[in-house]
């Protein structure tokens, strides 16, 4: 599907969640007039937060809860039913999804635990509650979650238990955990940060984090999306949805489990090195999602995003009152791929007349412990009218002897322009009356203000990463030609799976889509052996072959270098002493020394393809673990990108009169090996490890496939 044809099939939906997210009326079925119970909190939370529509409390029992209404039943109730919050034991639920399906209710909350995640029976009823559910075409989310909040004053639908009443703005939030949600909503509170939406739908049995956040990508009113998982259960689908709305609005996201020790053992190394969380964080990386691993950096950058443009380059000015923080600041613009420019002579020339006699003049522009409100003014005018600058860094320390106040409203209004996103650094001693109202000023004004000059450099350099998302074009993947599709497939099909393939077979595979190997041949015998070495030429490497031999050389398999028939004939006879196996044959290569040792690889990732691994290979790739992934398919953009984010990346070009490698025939055989799994996701697992990269060409010297 085109991204055209997706765009309007999300248009065509964008209603469809309504009477879960802005309900005009609610049944909380369960509600119970005891104070601490779940379906007293909620109906407690709707009032507290001045919920605008209807709240009809469900409960056989009792006559009103809350100074509200109660009905027996929802049959009971004589208007119509948005939404309903159902908390009652999980053995009632099927039928209550089958009594809201025949009330016309399109959206339940399910509060109540004890289904997927209590095992088998808990699994039963909710199979049982979303056959009911698709009956009818009821919505369920969760169940064992807390609930939604939208604080548009429209609304005000606090359908949730937690206890943060957040002010109106403009990021929304989903999160898998409750626990997490409840904590990422308390901090955007503590720092002011006001919320659009929020969502955390437990077992997300139907509902999914997708729609939800494709529901958020067609809200006019969210700026920004807050994302929390600790997984997906359909990532395609996921991958898909955070494509479209990633390249609109910014969608900071954190996933848990990052430390689990190795997944699954495998046996070939690419899957070994991808581990357990590799492919959401590709995933981000492919949608364009800005991936954290700290959630208070993650609620930190979400304040520069709810209340400042995007950057339109990475070109910033400072200004600053204070020298030291203004250089830890310059070091992590640095790192986040920011530039601090020189500014023009204009500039320098009005800074002069303008600032005082002690001031700096240049890019950072220091206006001194002294400076005032002018001077800032100055400042900020000059950068903002300065075309190589794109965004505006301050360092702004409350001096006593300055008027603050004076400094923060001339902040505040270049600020209000929003022509370009301003950050600062603002470092102040709280305890003091006079420095809260400066910093209730900034506050106000929108300011996005931070108490460290790393967190605040980071905020921007978040800013920034999304302007390149923004900006960023992958490309299509090539398409081949000179390709041998049906040979492959006939290797497949005739080819045991869970086991590694034969060199042979292996070989065959990258002959026929055109991927560089170094002249080989299988031979059985001593002369047969001769043969094929003195077609291809010595030096040659002898390989032990056999279904039961993975790694060769630590068993004495591998021997390099063999330059004559006498060597050939003692290696062959070695190998047969090494390995007491009948079907033993014997892979003859021609010997390539001198290249780098690289390694390309492959694992299958179920839904999402395969990820396609490059870095430094031989024995290199176990102890330095030097490697990068991409999800499949790969473009040249992407591979390119994979050669040069190694960390090793240097010893590629070349160093200390070592000739570089030739990129573009690497380049072009990760981009082959991508078509290859495109075409047979019957691949599980693939390793070309070593390829040797030379000044002039790329081979494969040994490889292993399994089905």
């Amino acid at each position: 599907m085109s991204v055209q044809n997706q765009t309007m099939s999300i248009e065509t939906k964008k209603h469809e969640l309504d009477t879960l997210f802005k309900p005009k009326s609610i049944a909380i079925i369960g509600a119970s007039s005891k104070e601490l119970s779940i379906g007293n909190v909620i109906i407690k939370n709707l009032v507290h937060f001045n919920y605008t529509g209807k709240i009809y409390p469900i409960n056989p029992k009792e006559p009103e809860i809350r100074g509200i209404k109660a009905y027996s039943t929802i049959f009971e109730v004589p208007d119509d039913i948005d939404l309903a919050h159902v908390i009652i034991p999980s053995k009632f639920v099927p039928q209550i999804i089958e009594d809201c399906g025949k009330k016309g209710i399109k959206s339940v909350i399910i509060n109540s635990a004890g289904f997927s995640e209590m095992g088998d029976e808990g699994m039963a009823l909710q199979e049982a509650f979303l056959q009911n559910a698709k009956k009818y075409g009821v919505r369920i989310f969760g169940p064992n979650c807390q609930g939604i909040i939208n604080c548009d004053p429209e609304y005000n639908a606090y359908c949730d238990f937690t206890f943060t009443f957040p002010n109106p703005g403009s990021i929304s939030i989903v999160a898998l955990s409750g626990g997490v949600g409840a904590f990422i909503m308390q901090s955007l509170f503590d720092l002011n940060i006001g919320m659009r939406m929020y969502a955390s739908n437990g077992n997300a049995c139907d509902i999914s984090i997708s729609e939800v956040i494709k529901y958020y990508g067609q809200d006019d009113g969210t700026k920004a999306i807050i994302l929390y998982t600790e997984g997906f259960h359909k990532p395609l689908e996921f991958l898909n949805t955070a494509k479209l709305v990633a390249r609109k609005k910014p969608i900071l996201a954190m996933k848990s489990g990052r430390t689990e020790a190795g997944a699954k053992a495998a046996a070939s190394h690419t899957g070994a090195l991808a581990g357990i969380d590799i492919s959401t964080e590709l995933i981000f990386e492919k949608t364009g999602v800005l991936s954290f691993t700290n959630e208070e950096e993650m609620c930190q950058a979400a304040m520069a995003f709810s209340t400042q443009p995007i950057p339109k380059g990475n070109k910033v000015g400072i200004i600053t009152n204070t020298g030291g923080p203004a250089v830890i600041a310059t070091d992590e613009l640095v790192n986040s791929g920011l530039e601090i420019p020189a500014i023009s002579a204009k500039a320098e020339e009005i800074l002069k007349n303008t600032l005082l006699p002690e001031a700096t003049i240049g890019n950072p522009i220091d206006v001194v412990a002294t400076g005032g409100g002018v001077h800032f003014r100055s400042a900020l005018d000059v950068l903002m009218n300065e075309s190589q600058i794109d965004s505006i860094f301050i360092n702004f320390v409350t001096a006593p002897f300055t008027d603050t106040d004076e400094v923060a409203r001339n902040i505040v209004e270049v600020n209000q322009l929003k022509k370009k996103p301003i950050i600062c650094n603002f470092m102040t001693n709280m305890s003091f009356e006079r420095f809260q109202k400066t910093a209730k000023i900034l506050q106000d004004g929108g300011v996005p203000c931070y108490s460290f000059p790393t967190t605040a450099a980071k905020a921007l350099g978040a800013l920034y990463k999304f302007h390149k998302i923004q900006n960023r074009e992958i490309g299509f993947p090539q398409l081949f030609r000179d390709i041998d599709k049906n040979t492959v497939k006939e290797i497949i099909e005739n080819s045991a799976i869970n086991e590694f393939m034969s060199s042979e077979k292996v070989f065959s595979i990258l002959k026929a889509y055109n991927i560089p190997i170094a002249d080989w041949g299988i031979a059985s015998n001593i002369d047969t052996a001769h043969e094929i070495a003195s077609k291809i030429s010595y030096p040659v490497v002898v390989k032990a072959e056999a279904s039961d031999i993975i790694h060769k050389s630590d068993k004495g398999g591998v021997a390099v270098n063999i330059k004559n028939q006498a060597e050939l004939i003692s290696t062959i006879e070695n190998m047969k002493n090494n390995f007491d196996n009948s079907a033993l044959k014997f892979l003859i290569q021609k010997f390539e020394p001198g290249g780098k040792e690289l390694i390309i690889g492959v694992t299958s990732n179920g839904d999402l393809g395969h990820l396609i691994m490059f870095g430094m290979g031989g024995i290199y790739v176990e102890i330095l673990k030097d490697v990068v992934f991409k999800l499949s398919p790969v473009t040249q953009v992407e591979a390119e990108e994979m050669l040069s984010t190694i960390k090793s990346s240097k010893l590629l070009d070349g160093v200390r009169g070592q000739q570089g490698i030739d990129k573009k025939r690497v380049i072009e055989i990760i981009e082959r090996i991508s078509q290859l799994v495109t075409d047979f996701p019957q691949i599980k697992e693939m390793d070309l490890n070593p390829v040797m990269a030379f000044s002039d060409r790329a081979i494969a010297v040994d490889a292993r496939i399994k089905l």
